[in-house]
């Protein structure tokens, strides 16, 4: 009888042992092939070395807790969800170059709409993520054991004493090689190079409830101290721009360009202008060509809540998601108190991104969504709605509305992996690096600019152009770092954290009919475009929390702040990843000191507008402004 027992422990430890190994593999594997971690130093390899095993130790070793029916059950669970948190990261990381946070996951009603993005993900050699479960259930089928993971309790006391010493070894090293790492939450790539995928999560977890208790905990004080800060920036510049109510009382219209780079613009392929309207249409417009997204993990719908509302986005997750509820002041309610007509317009399901939610919170009247298009298998690719159709069929119902308005259009067809599903979309042939997505993703933004060219010549024919201000927009990069070797043969440069930042310029045309164009050289970004826009429309917001200044005024500080925490201005480029810095015209590196008040600013504006976000101040606002009237 204590023989068996004997054999029934060595069975249990062998099978632990071999399914951890099998895990921590695999892992290795995906953080070495999967991720771009940057490791710099035999260090950093031995961190990544050793990450996953505190955490498979911990979490494996929770299974042992079950009794002897249900534990093997315990095991292949957490084992799979295990497998599923690593596989799901490695996915999501080859269209996002980022990693899953929790608000992300709160997001799970988009993966369902995401159509041929999700398939181009997958890749042949994926089945390794899987193989090992496979042989791990067929072990336990075969072999037919019935308790067959079972460990003495001083064995157990053993893996959580391990688990809990490498995470100490783990900690430590991460902490010398990044002081200060545990308050980095926006830079998950080091937090996953320093800490491991899983401990990673564990984090994102711990982060996700503090965050959310902020909302709880928030005051007035803290909507004060905001103030203060914007007010003392806004203090510096003039009170109005040259352009102040030069388009007052004219309807709105903005136009999302779905992951489109600036780069495209005046740029040719095979001896044909990839963006023949946008090039011809930017001469006779405010063309900003030093502009750049500030967006983060909530892509298009970040662009949405920054132009709204001249916050910034959130650092993990998305607001639109995980703070739809709050209270704002947004472009649409302003202008609804102004006598306009605040409309969105997109050919996508109604709650993707949360959409239907947000769009009350930020004054919308109404959300024009896929419910109201025909949308059918010819006039649809990838996530919806082709760009032409949509513009076509978009028509009639801006027509219908009361004036003026502020009607909002995004486009889709531009969209990653950048499919086409008949010669007519395909006005260009593809380029020739080797890289699918690169190459089609010129095939799709001269679709985009095609749609473009006939929304203007609708809007001319049914009598809105004349009394309409445009605004064109790039919401977000559209060939991540993943393809920089296809981006290098196209750009004929290496690209480093300088040309990587350059990349995030997204195209801005402020097309006024009437007014002359003109080249407008400051730098900019999103976060720039309601403070803009309202002045146009010589609509002034006093005592208003709004980290964008308008574009044109002529005394405005000529810089804007990435969510990561890079800087760009007129003289430098400050690369958050690595602490770079660059002098701008000529690209050369220089002394990382001469970036340290760009780094210190950014610090500052990012971790105020969080504060903003995350306690819901501005449900404060209109109590703060009564207080400064009396």
């Amino acid at each position: 009888m204590l023989n068996q027992k004997e054999n029934l422990l060595t069975k249990g430890w062998f099978f632990f042992v071999i399914a951890a190994l099998f895990l921590w593999a695999k892992t290795y594997y995906a953080l070495q092939s999967s991720f771009t971690l940057d490791i710099e130093n035999g260090i950093q390899q031995f961190i990544l070395i050793i990450t996953p095993i505190s955490s498979l130790l911990f979490f494996l070793g929770l299974s042992l807790f079950f009794s002897p029916k249900r534990r093997n059950k315990a095991f292949m669970t957490i084992y799979f969800l295990l497998s599923f948190t690593l596989y799901a990261n490695v996915v999501y990381y080859r269209f996002f170059n980022d990693f899953i946070t929790l608000p992300v996951l709160m997001q799970y009603k988009n993966f369902g709409d995401l159509g041929g993005s999700a398939k181009a993900l997958i890749q042949p050699m994926d089945f390794l993520y899987w193989i090992d479960i496979v042989v791990l259930i067929t072990w336990l089928v075969v072999k037919k054991t019935k308790p067959s993971i079972e460990f003495r309790k001083r064995t157990i006391a053993m893996i959580f004493a391990a688990s809990l010493g490498f995470a100490a070894v783990n900690l430590s090293l991460a902490e010398m090689e990044r002081p200060q790492l545990l308050v980095r939450t926006f830079d998950r790539a080091k937090l996953v190079k320093l800490l491991g995928i899983y401990n990673y999560h564990v984090y994102d977890t711990v982060m996700t409830a503090k965050t959310s208790s902020r909302r709880v905990l928030a005051d007035s004080n803290e909507l004060s101290e905001v103030l203060n800060y914007v007010n003392s920036q806004q203090g510096k510049m003039g009170a109005h721009g040259e352009y102040f109510g030069k388009a007052k009382g004219k309807n709105v219209v903005l136009v999302s360009l779905e992951s489109t780079q600036n780069f495209v613009i005046d740029r040719k392929l095979h001896d044909q202008e990839i963006t023949p309207f946008l090039n011809d249409l930017k001469d006779d417009s405010f063309y900003f060509d030093n502009f750049y997204h500030n967006t983060g993990q909530g892509k298009t719908s970040d662009a949405e809540f920054i132009i709204d509302n001249s916050l910034y986005g959130l650092p993990r997750g998305a607001v639109f998601t995980t703070n739809a509820s709050n209270e704002f002041n947004a472009t649409p309610e302003i202008l609804k108190g102004n006598g306009y007509t605040p409309v969105s317009f997109h050919g996508n399901h109604a709650s993707f991104w949360n959409r239907d939610v947000m769009y009350q919170s930020l004054g919308y009247d109404h959300y024009f969504s896929k419910r109201e298009y025909d949308v059918t298998d010819e006039n649809s690719v990838n996530y919806g709605l082709k760009d032409i159709p949509f513009f076509e069929q978009s028509m009639p119902k801006l027509k219908g509305l009361d004036e003026p308005y502020y009607a909002k259009f995004l486009t889709m067809t531009n969209h990653y992996p950048y499919l086409t599903n008949n010669e007519n979309m395909e006005m260009i042939e593809p380029a020739e690096t080797g890289d699918g997505s690169v190459d089609r993703y010129f095939q799709t933004v001269r679709y985009e600019d095609e749609s473009i060219k006939k929304f203007f010549q609708m809007m001319k024919e049914q009598g809105e152009y004349e009394d309409t201000i445009f605004v064109l927009y790039g919401d977000h990069y559209g060939i991540s770092e993943n393809h920089n070797e296809a981006m290098s043969e196209i750009l004929g440069k290496e690209i480093r954290p300088f040309e990587h930042i350059q990349l995030q310029k997204v195209p801005l045309i402020i097309h006024i009919p009437g007014m002359e164009g003109k080249q407008m050289e400051t730098v900019g970004g999103q976060i720039d475009l309601k403070p803009t826009i309202l002045h146009l429309l010589g609509i002034e917001q006093e005592n208003d929390v709004q980290f964008g200044t308008d574009l044109f005024k002529k005394d405005r500080e000529s810089a804007t702040i990435l969510r990561d925490g890079s800087v760009v201005t007129d003289e430098y480029v400050y690369a958050e990843e690595g602490n770079h810095c660059y002098d701008k015209s000529s690209g050369e590196e220089i002394d990382s000191k001469t970036c340290a008040p760009l780094k210190e600013k950014a610090e500052t504006e990012l971790g105020y507008s969080d504060k903003v976000v995350y306690g819901d101040l501005l449900k404060f606002l209109d109590s703060e402004k009564e207080e400064n009237k009396q």
